[in-house]
C-alpha cells in the first residue's frame, strides 16, 4: 500500500503540515514496500497498537491484552485458541476515545459466537489526530495488526483463515493493509462503511480492496455527497457490496433537517446526523448477529434506480444475499452491487414486493401523471396505504414496474386494494371545464384522460423478494374500470396451468 493521495476536505481536516509518508523511503522520496519481519523479536517489540481482548462478561472493559511474542499475555487473557477471532478496528477518533457502539458489537459476536476471541484494536493515539494524518498512519496500525496475526499463525499454529477483521470507516482501510501483509490470507475482512475521503478513485494497492483478505464484504451507508465530499466511499471495494437504501440516505437520519438546524445548535446538529447515517453500517451488522433469524436481504441490481423499479428481486445465479455477518462468501471476477430497503430501527428487516402493472387504453394518446397506493392483505397482517413511486409519466399500452416495502411479515399476499389519484393539476383543470361550461364538448384527447372506462389495470403481477414467490392478481369486477379516487380490488387470478404462480430457486 503507498500513501494514499490527500484531497482538500474543508470543515473537516483544518490545515496542517502533512508528514512523509509512512514506510521505507527510497531514493528521491519514492515509497517502497513496507518491511515485515514477523519473526524477529525487537520488531515486535515496536508495535504500538493495544490489542484488547474484551470478555463476555466485562465487554465495556480493556482488562486484558494480547501482546505479539509473549506466548504468556494469551494463557493471561484466556484466548482461545481452538475458536475463531475478531479483530474489531475503530476509525478515525475526533474525541481520542472510544465510540459506544463498539461495547455493543463486542456483545453482539459473543451473542452469536460465545467461545469466540473478540479482539478491540487500539489505535486511538494515531487516530486521534488531523484526518490526512490518521489517514497514513493506517500504514503503521496495518503492520502491527499483521505482525500480531503472523505470530499467531507462525508460532501458536493459530491460522490466519480464522481471523475475521472488521473495519469501520478509516478502520475498514486500516483491515484492507494488514490483510495484504498477512500471506497465507486471513478468512474475511468485513468493511463498515469504508472512508471516503483521500480512498475514493486511488489504486486498490492504497485502500481496502478483494485481495486483502479470502473474502471481502461491504455495507456502504453514507456515500452521499455533503460539503464537498463523501464520508463512505462509493465504488465497490469487496467481493460482494451492500448499499443499504441505496447508500446514500438512511431511514431515520434525517441530515437535511440537522443542516437547517444549524442556525439553532450549531455544527453539533449536523455532525449527529453524519454519525447517524455512517454509523449505521454497524447496527445494521450489529442486528444481523442478533436477529439471525431476521435477515435483510439484498439483491444484486446494475443501478439503484433499476433496483427502486423493483426489477432486480431474484435470487438466480447468486443475485441476492444475506447483509451482515450470515452473508454467502461469493468469490466473483467482479464486486457485485447490491441494493435492499431497510427500517429506521432494530431489527431493520423489510420485505420487498415487485409489483408490475399493464396500462391499456383505447385511445393512443394519453399522458398522465398520477399518484399510486396500494394495501397488501395476507393471511398474517396488512400494510396499508403503501406509495408506488413513479418516476415517469403514464403512456397507454405500457406495461410498469414498482418496487413496495413493507415492515412486517403479511404472509401469503391474498388479496390487493389499489388507489389511482390523478394529479391535481388534471383534477382542478377537468373540474373548472366542467363547471364553467355546461354546455361543454371537450375533444377526445382531454375525456381519454379522464374516461371511467378508458384506462384499464386488468393484472398486477407481483414477486416476493424475500419468498421468490411469483403471483398474479385480477381486478375483483371484471366489468369495472379503475376510475381516479376510487379504490378497486385485486385478488388471486383463476389458476392456469400453464402461468400458475411458481416459486424461483
Amino acid at each position: 500500500m503507498r500513501c494514499p493521495r490527500l484531497l482538500p476536505l474543508a470543515l473537516l481536516l483544518g490545515s496542517m503540515a502533512l508528514p512523509g509518508c509512512v514506510g521505507n523511503m527510497g531514493a528521491g522520496g519514492a515509497t517502497g514496500v513496507l518491511e515485515l519481519q514477523t519473526n524477529d523479536i525487537e520488531d515486535l517489540n515496536r508495535i504500538e497498537t493495544q490489542f484488547s481482548l474484551r470478555s463476555r462478561s466485562s465487554p465495556w472493559e480493556d482488562g486484558c491484552y494480547i501482546i505479539a511474542g509473549r506466548v504468556d499475555s494469551l494463557a493471561k487473557c484466556s484466548f482461545n485458541t481452538s475458536s475463531k477471532t475478531f479483530l474489531v478496528i475503530h476509525g478515525w477518533s475526533v474525541s481520542g476515545m472510544f465510540e459506544n457502539w463498539i461495547e455493543k458489537l463486542v456483545v453482539a459476536l459473543y451473542w452469536r459466537e460465545p467461545d469466540s476471541n473478540v479482539i478491540i484494536v487500539d489505535w486511538l493515539n494515531r487516530a486521534h489526530q488531523h484526518y490526512p494524518i490518521a489517514a497514513q498512519n493506517i500504514q503503521p496500525v496495518g503492520q502491527d495488526i499483521a505482525k500480531l496475526i503472523n505470530w499467531l499463525e507462525n508460532q501458536e499454529r493459530i491460522p490466519a483463515s480464522r481471523m475475521h477483521l472488521i473495519g469501520y470507516s478509516l478502520g475498514a482501510h486500516v483491515a484492507g493493509h494488514a490483510g495484504s501483509l498477512v500471506p497465507t490470507r486471513v478468512g474475511r475482512i468485513t468493511g463498515l462503511d469504508p472512508a471516503g475521503p483521500v480512498f475514493e478513485g486511488v489504486s486498490a494497492l492504497e485502500r481496502l480492496s478483494p485481495d486483502d483478505a479470502t473474502f471481502v464484504d461491504v455495507l456502504h451507508t453514507f456515500t452521499r455527497e455533503s460539503l464537498g465530499m463523501s464520508i463512505g466511499i462509493r465504488q465497490p471495494v469487496g467481493h460482494v457490496d451492500i448499499y443499504p437504501n441505496g447508500g446514500s440516505f438512511q431511514p431515520g437520519c434525517d441530515l437535511q433537517k440537522a443542516v437547517n438546524n444549524i442556525a439553532l445548535y450549531g455544527i453539533y446538529a449536523f455532525s449527529e446526523a453524519v454519525k447517524c447515517e455512517h454509523e449505521r453500517s454497524i447496527h445494521l451488522f450489529i442486528d444481523s448477529l442478533l436477529h439471525k433469524d431476521q435477515p435483510c436481504v439484498a439483491f444484486r441490481c446494475s443501478n439503484h434506480r433499476s433496483f427502486e423499479k423493483g426489477m432486480c428481486l431474484t435470487c438466480r445465479k447468486n443475485r441476492c444475499n444475506a447483509l451482515g455477518y450470515s452473508v454467502t462468501q461469493v468469490r466473483a471476477r467482479k464486486s457485485s452491487k447490491m441494493y435492499l430497503k431497510t427500517r429506521a430501527e432494530m431489527p431493520f428487516r423489510v420485505y420487498h414486493y415487485q409489483l408490475k402493472i399493464r396500462v391499456s387504453s383505447r385511445t393512443a394518446h394519453f399522458n398522465v401523471d398520477p399518484t399510486l397506493s396500494v394495501s397488501l392483505h395476507g393471511s398474517e397482517g396488512t400494510t396499508e396505504n403503501l406509495l408506488m413511486e413513479t418516476a415517469e409519466r403514464f403512456s397507454p399500452n405500457k406495461t410498469y414496474s414498482f418496487l413496495v416495502v413493507t415492515e412486517v411479515d403479511i404472509g401469503d399476499l391474498l388479496l390487493i386494494k389499489f388507489w389511482w389519484e390523478l394529479s391535481l393539476t388534471w383534477h382542478s383543470l377537468w373540474k373548472r371545464m366542467k363547471d364553467s361550461i355546461s354546455w361543454y364538448k371537450l375533444p377526445l384527447w382531454s375525456t381519454s384522460i379522464h374516461s371511467d372506462s378508458d384506462i384499464q389495470l386488468r393484472r398486477i403481477r407481483v414477486k416476493s423478494g424475500e419468498t421468490q414467490k411469483r403471483m398474479v392478481f385480477c381486478l375483483k369486477d371484471s366489468s369495472a374500470s379503475i376510475i381516479p379516487s376510487q379504490e378497486a380490488i385485486f385478488v388471486n387470478c383463476p389458476v392456469d396451468r400453464k402461468s400458475a404462480p411458481t416459486a424461483s430457486p
